[in-house]
């Protein structure tokens, strides 16, 4: 016998798991951006 569908716990999952990812990726976009920073304190343009 097939299982009965929980259409609002799957919903909620992948909104749970679509959630994650954006957090990830928006963790990861602030990570390069203060390392970008980070590395151009150190080294600054020569001639600016």
């Amino acid at each position: 016998m097939p299982r009965k569908t929980n259409y609002d716990f799957e919903r909620r999952e992948r909104e749970k798991h679509k959630a994650a990812e954006a957090a990830k990726k928006a963790q990861a976009k602030a990570d390069k951006k203060a390392s970008e920073r980070i590395f151009s304190d150190f080294n600054p343009t020569p001639g600016v």
